[in-house]
């Protein structure tokens, strides 16, 4: 449960919108006059929130949820959190006392409270049985592996031939062939249950419209996508950890393994990317005893935001446990044992040249990685002609900040809070630069997303 003396800030409740127009329209509604019935307590904040009709609109926060925090509004909006959700959640996190503490939610919050814990009680007992009984089927689960591993290795025989033909025809051709090739390479993968190769060969099909140096640009995609061929057709002579990176990129499903391991985790950042069809989070987690940066996965269906949701700057107290594969930082979230609470510390960081050599100390693990999770110490944001890049302020070393991130907002949040001085900045650090997430200013400063 949350604790009533635990606020969260302004920007980690922002940070739970699922967009722009949410964060500004939750925004408005962040001041006391609509609101009435507003209480917190054991890790629940209410209210009710008048609106166009006769009736206001039933809010419900539950902020100690295993999974995160949950949301329940009787408005029709079908965004989650809504920005009734929002504003009540920044109207608490103000602490003027327009949100008090009660000892019970009234009735219609306390149905909903009940009703989602009570099934996630059921859900943790039907995962602890099922963990003690194991598999259902072992021998029907084996053949089914069998039969997705056969489409795999055809799909990706295919692909091999198919990408000798074009470098035997002349990269030239594909900038002729249009978009058309690439999309039916790609479905054909789909059909060969290799996701993780059809997604790779969609982004071939951009390539050539990027610009200057495009042929050796679609070189380097081609010969990457060939090793990974090539490592699932041998994947028989790989190295335990390796073999299971290949079968991670190629998208096959894996479960996590390993013994869990508890600390209290910082969440470093939290951002979605989003397709026609998915919207994957991504949130960054470092543990404080065990010195790790690991990454956790949710997805949503298209146009909903995924259901973990984790505030930047807070700690949990509990067990994740790793993924197979080299790198090992993708985890799955476990048992919590506290309530989440404001961070007293940040990770170390390292110089820009430091992280250039870790993201390349990486690649001997996963060829295939586009970027690793870094934090910087003491860098500030320059302009660098018609870039920016983050300079180091005891070193003659820099990073370029991505094309991507220079598009964003939130990479003038980040000058602002520099104003010239050196910050601390958690990000990814690849082969295109350097993706800020979240900053830190000198001294005791708050955790400041950037995306």
């Amino acid at each position: 449960m949350t604790e009533q003396g635990v606020r969260w800030t302004a920007d980690q409740v922002l940070a739970l919108a699922p967009d722009a127009a949410s964060r500004k329209a939750g925004s408005k509604l962040a001041v006391a006059g609509p609101w009435s019935g507003t209480g917190s307590g054991e890790g629940t904040v209410w209210g009710l929130c008048k609106g166009s009709g006769s009736r206001p609109y039933q809010t419900v926060a539950d902020l100690a949820g295993a999974a995160g925090p949950a949301y329940k509004c009787s408005c029709p909006s079908r965004k989650f959190p809504c920005k009734h959700a929002l504003g009540l959640l920044l109207l608490w996190a103000g602490d003027d006392g327009a949100v008090p503490a009660a000892a019970q939610p009234p009735e219609w919050a306390g149905q909903w409270l009940a009703g989602r814990r009570g099934r996630a009680e059921v859900e943790r007992a039907r995962a602890e049985a099922g963990s003690a009984a194991g598999p259902a089927d072992p021998e029907a689960a084996r053949r089914r592996a069998e039969r997705r591993a056969e489409r795999v290795t055809a799909g990706a025989s295919e692909l091999e031939q198919r990408l000798t033909d074009l470098l035997r025809g002349g990269l030239a051709a594909a900038e002729h062939a249009g978009y058309g090739l690439w999309d039916e390479t790609a479905a054909r993968m789909v059909d060969a249950q290799a996701p993780g190769l059809a997604a790779r060969v969609r982004e071939l099909g951009a390539v050539p419209a990027s610009g200057a140096g495009w042929p050796a640009r679609l070189l380097e995609e081609c010969a990457l996508l060939h090793l990974l061929d090539q490592g699932w057709l041998h994947r028989d002579r790989l190295p335990d950890g390796l073999a299971a990176t290949v079968r991670s990129r190629l998208g096959l499903p894996a479960t996590p393994d390993g013994p869990p391991v508890r600390d209290r985790w910082l969440v470093l950042a939290q951002y979605d990317t989003v397709d026609p069809k998915l919207t994957t989070r991504r949130i960054w987690l470092y543990g404080a005893d065990s010195g790790g940066t690991r990454l956790l996965l949710s997805y949503g269906a298209a146009g909903r935001a995924p259901e973990l949701s984790l505030p930047v700057g807070l700690v949990l107290d509990a067990e994740l446990t790793a993924y197979p594969g080299s790198g090992r930082s993708r985890a799955a979230l476990g048992e919590r044992f506290a309530p989440p609470v404001p961070a007293a510390f940040r990770p170390p960081g390292v110089t820009t040249a430091e992280a250039a050599a870790r993201y390349g100390e990486a690649l001997r693990d996963d060829p295939w990685l586009d970027a690793v999770p870094v934090t910087l110490d003491r860098v500030t944001p320059v302009p660098d002609g018609e870039g920016w890049q983050l300079a180091d302020a005891d070193t003659d070393t820099a990073l370029p900040v991505t094309r991507a991130a220079r598009s964003r907002p939130g990479l003038w949040r980040l000058v602002a809070l520099s104003g010239g001085a050196p910050v601390t900045v958690f990000g990814e650090c690849g082969h295109r630069g350097f993706t800020p997430l979240t900053a830190w200013a000198e001294g005791e400063g708050e955790a400041v997303p950037l995306c």
